[in-house]
């Protein structure tokens, strides 16, 4: 075992673990990692260049491009494009870039083809249930009233670019904004063997040196630290959505932080939904859809979309029930890597 091939916990739910380079390859790449704290959590980027100085300017322009997308699209901040964009006056047109008019489009697009799945029109929904503030069940008329000022319907996107908010909904970026940074960072990445672990998403440029991808494993919905499916990944993004650290407790029990913004109320989904998509902003989103949607409804959409998503129930006892689409399997099966315990659809890992 190479001083590379060690296995990593991301944040959320992916592990992934560079491969080890062969002695003659050791000669001509080096491995070059960046650790950074951003969208609310750990960020780590990892290249092979052909020494270290090449590989951390390849990082930083990465790196960059995400720190610019957080500038823009953070919520938890006041002086975002997109937090400005939240305060402008209900019934107002005003004018937008085109960067943020082409994002809002295909936000649209999502949420319609979603069946509002998918909906970042929700940030008085996460306050009535106070996510950002440590949790509480909210009284029915509250949440009434949280449910009538969201949802992306109440938006208008012209076709010159005027945005117009028709009631005071408030735009969240979670289920979107880091498949936005990591697709402007892969849009700026020079040299093809990179990858970024963004929380609960892995993006790669391509395969490393001397393999045919980057394992990466799906976590354990109930037990992070114990990998239920391992993949091998040599382009695109791998985007998780599952309960985590982000759960929070009001009133005495857990209060899932995804929410279901079809009925205002927190989604009843346990497990976790993997998606594979060529484009980060597209597994980002999702990934989110279809944990809402839970394992039956969310495997059929997957299913007549030709989706590559990825279930994994939990059940009794500990184990997990592995679901795979079968864009997944056939994107996935034939390079899966062995692990203990290793399962196929239907199968259970305990």
């Amino acid at each position: 075992m190479g001083p590379w091939r060690r296995t990593i916990i991301a944040t959320l739910l992916v592990v992934v673990s560079p491969p080890a380079l062969s002695s003659s390859t050791k000669v001509s790449h080096v491995l070059v990692q960046r650790h950074a704290y951003l969208m609310g959590t750990s960020c780590r980027l990892v290249t092979y260049a052909p020494n270290r100085s090449v590989g951390l300017a390849r990082l930083e322009g990465m790196l960059r491009a995400l720190e610019t997308s957080e500038e823009q699209l953070s919520t938890w901040r006041n002086d975002t494009t997109l937090a400005r964009l939240n305060r402008q006056p209900v019934g107002h047109p005003v004018q937008i870039g085109p960067d943020a008019c082409g994002l809002l489009r295909t936000l649209r697009r999502w949420w319609d083809q979603t069946g509002g799945a998918f909906d970042p029109a929700i940030g008085s929904l996460i306050d009535a249930w106070g996510l950002r503030a440590g949790g509480r069940t909210p009284r029915a008329a509250t949440l009434t009233q949280a449910r009538a000022r969201a949802g992306f319907k109440h938006i208008a996107v012209d076709a010159g670019c005027r945005l117009t908010r028709r009631r005071p909904v408030t735009l969240e970026e979670g289920a979107f904004g880091k498949g936005v940074g990591l697709d402007r960072a892969a849009a700026v990445a020079t040299g093809a063997s990179w990858l970024i672990d963004l929380g609960g998403q892995v993006m790669v440029g391509s395969s490393p040196p001397d393999a045919a991808g980057w394992d990466v494993a799906l976590a354990h919905p109930l037990a992070r630290e114990r990998p239920a499916l391992v993949v091998s990944l040599a382009s695109g993004s791998l985007s998780t959505s599952g309960g985590s650290e982000r759960d929070v407790s009001g009133d005495g029990r857990r209060i899932g932080h995804i929410l279901d913004p079809r009925t205002g109320r927190p989604a009843t989904f346990t497990g976790s939904v993997t998606v594979w998509h060529s484009q980060a902003l597209a597994a980002d989103i999702l990934s989110t859809a279809l944990y809402v949607m839970g394992t039956e409804a969310g495997l059929r959409w997957a299913e007549a979309h030709d989706v590559a998503a990825c279930f994994l129930v939990p059940r009794r006892g500990g184990s997990v029930q592995v679901v795979k689409s079968a864009a997944f399997k056939g994107r996935f099966d034939r390079g899966s890597v062995g692990t203990a315990g290793l399962v196929t659809q239907g199968e259970v890992c305990h």
